[in-house]
């Protein structure tokens, strides 16, 4: 924890109770911010992803056919070291 951290805490200790609500009140809202920029990057790359799927421009495999190509990608860097 850095010094200012602490510092930090200390200081929210000494707040009084409503003060403590206001301040937890003030960092959900920030914390809501953030996760808003998250969501509407996630959304962004779904778009993309979904637009390179029905453009033809990604081919889609199917999972047993994923494991087989990871497990010959494993098998041959084993067999290369």
């Amino acid at each position: 924890m850095t010094r200012e951290l602490a510092e930090v805490i200390a200081a929210g200790k000494a707040l009084d109770a409503d003060e403590r609500e206001i301040a937890a009140l003030a960092l959900q809202h920030v914390e809501d911010d953030e996760q808003a920029a998250i969501d509407d990057a996630w959304e962004e790359e779904i778009d993309r992803r979904v637009d390179d799927i029905l453009s033809g421009k990604v081919e889609l495999v199917d999972g047993e056919e994923t494991f087989r190509m990871i497990r010959a990608e494993l098998a041959a860097r084993r067999h290369d070291t």
